[in-house]
């Protein structure tokens, strides 16, 4: 079994579980076809009930516990949720391995050198032996003490989590990491800001088309898409991927414009306002790093205290005196090159970081800068509001309520025959007292 789409599940869950294909796919922006297919699959699996109006038209109705349902017929879905917890952990423990990682190479350096040193000290004067071998006992027990910090110990506790959301909601200003997270965020950020953006794109125009009844005009989907050039832009050639997946329709006007419907969106299963949307599309810039400027600077301080650290410890290290001291100076003498790169990759990879991102964020402010001039285009041209006044000859809207239906899996068929044929004798009853009146 494929694992039923999270996005319709929750469009469901949303739309109180009685849902159109219109009403996923409008919420989603997910293909009709796509929808209407995940829709038969879940409503197949979770004992669902359709819902048939007399129009032909289908309600799929689902169980408040249809997740249950399906986690307790599968047990791929059980497994595949048990995979992500447990991937969560892992990568938790992969980010602030980062920072565990530079605090024991500043540590395992600075312990070296002091080791070294005592070594050189002692081989120069045999005199003071017994000073030099206290000295060095106490360099091994040298611990910084920002490593102590309560926040590093709650990432060891069962609810460090919910711990960290309580921080969050009394301090609303910065929703800080801690210091391990920090270095994480330094290194490689805090991941892709738009990385739904396509799904954004899609609910958009989704949105856009059931807030005027499934009838528009191509000027209205310009502020949410990119695939406009001058070509496609005069004869609306980038309207095509939006008609494909909504299964839309151009009509002709009189004059010539052109006017897109979308049936399958002009179904609903019950009356639902306009939603609120932003005139076009915005894309998120990139930001270097969501840490404070004091947790950047504490990174960036020991990033530099690790790569000097790491060139003293160079310039005292040789083969001959490892071999000599033996034991620990042995092996970190053979770590060395592992140590040492790990200091330069430590300043370089933000520094290259963060000139990409700058490139990176200059040609999304033109992405958005061009959405908003086609939306303000849209606000200030008569012609194209009277272009708009005109689809909206086309608009129409279905609400499938449950006077109108004709069959639904939830009855026994004779009674709902039986219903027909009542509703059937109602409505000539009326007529007939229409024409005696």
């Amino acid at each position: 079994m494929n694992s039923p789409n999270s996005a319709i599940m929750q469009c469901i869950e949303e739309l109180n579980y009685r849902v159109t294909v219109g009403d996923v796919a409008g919420k989603s922006g997910l293909d009709v076809k796509i929808v209407q297919q995940e829709l038969l699959n879940l409503a197949s699996d979770t004992n669902g009930n359709l819902q048939v109006a007399e129009t032909g038209d289908i309600a799929y109705l689902f169980s408040p516990n249809f997740r249950t349902i399906l986690r307790n017929k599968y047990w791929q879905l059980r497994w595949q949720k048990w995979l992500q917890k447990v991937w969560q952990v892992i990568f938790y423990l992969i980010r602030i391995s980062f920072g565990i990682l530079l605090i024991s190479s500043i540590v395992l350096m600075l312990i070296a050198i002091l080791v070294i040193v005592v070594a050189i000290n002692s081989k120069n004067d045999d005199n003071d032996n017994s000073s030099n071998s206290n000295r060095q006992g106490g360099g091994f027990f040298f611990v910084p003490r920002f490593w102590f910090s309560p926040d590093i110990f709650w990432i060891f506790t069962p609810d460090y989590q919910q711990r960290r959301y309580q921080r969050q909601l009394s301090n609303s200003a910065e929703n800080e990491l801690n210091f391990l997270e920090s270095i994480y965020s330094f290194l490689f950020g805090d991941g892709n800001p738009n990385a739904n953006f396509e799904e954004k794109r899609w609910r958009g125009i989704a949105t856009i088309i059931q807030n005027n009844n499934g009838a528009i005009i191509a000027e209205q989907l310009a502020p949410y898409l990119d695939n406009i050039d001058i070509d496609n832009g005069r004869d609306e050639g980038y309207v095509l991927p939006v008609l494909i997946r909504f299964n839309g329709y151009p009509e002709v006007s009189e004059k010539g414009d052109i006017i897109y419907y979308f049936p399958e969106l002009q179904v609903k299963a019950e009356t639902r306002g306009k939603v609120d949307i932003y005139p076009y599309l915005q894309e998120n810039l990139w930001k270097f790093s969501l840490a404070t400027s004091s947790q950047k600077i504490l990174a960036i301080g020991l990033g530099a205290v690790n790569i000097v650290l790491a060139l003293i410890l160079g310039s005292l290290l040789t083969p001959e005196l490892a071999q000599e001291i033996g034991g620990f100076i042995l092996f970190v003498n053979f770590l060395y090159p592992i140590l040492i790169t790990y200091a330069v990759s430590y300043l370089a990879i933000p520094l290259i970081r963060y000139f990409w991102l700058q490139h990176r964020n200059k040609k999304i402010n033109q992405r958005n800068y061009q959405r908003e001039e086609r939306a303000n285009l849209l606000k200030s041209s008569q012609q194209l509001k009277l272009k708009i006044n005109y689809a909206q000859q086309f608009a129409n809207q279905t609400i499938i309520s449950q006077e109108n239906l004709a069959y639904s899996t939830e009855k026994d068929l004779l009674d709902q025959q039986l219903e027909q044929a009542d509703k059937i004798n109602q409505e000539w009853e009326k007529k007939l007292k229409g024409y005696e009146e």
